[in-house]
């Protein structure tokens, strides 16, 4: 069994199979680099495709809160925490309104027509990020 920490849990904030980017400063030092950047006044951006809106308003998803002495960090991962046996969860809750989620937690959400040129923003920069799903994007235009 897995979990995530809370800091990175908005990069689950999503529907199922919905391809995003995600990019966000990791230290103070670095948020004025970043917010440059990336045009912003937030310290992380997500951006799911137009597409997804829709079924963005819709979702629900569920927060489970566990134990966290049940788990131990996953080395490989960032913000990933591991347990070798079934863990029960303390609570369940679904999130609500998930643009408002984004929104109290400060995170800037973009709706864009391709995440391609983020994407390729992004891998050029070094800031921490996930891209999810990116197999399930809209193809890229041809240049």
């Amino acid at each position: 069994m897995w979990a995530i920490d809370e800091e990175h849990a908005p990069l689950y904030w999503f529907p199922r199979d919905c391809p995003r980017v995600t990019v966000w400063s990791r230290a103070p030092g670095e948020l004025a680099e970043f917010q440059t950047r990336f045009t912003t006044t937030a310290s992380r951006v997500h951006a799911i495709e137009t597409g997804w809106l829709g079924r963005m308003r819709e979702t629900t998803i569920y927060r489970y809160v566990f134990d966290a002495d049940r788990f131990v960090q996953w080395e490989d991962a960032s913000g990933q925490w591991i347990s070798d046996s079934d863990v029960v969860p303390l609570s369940v809750a679904p999130m609500g309104d998930l643009l408002m989620a984004h929104a109290d937690a400060s995170i800037e959400l973009r709706v864009v027509p391709s995440l391609w040129p983020l994407h390729d923003l992004v891998l050029q920069c070094d800031f921490d990020f996930s891209m999810v799903r990116m197999l399930n994007a809209l193809p890229r235009s041809p240049s």
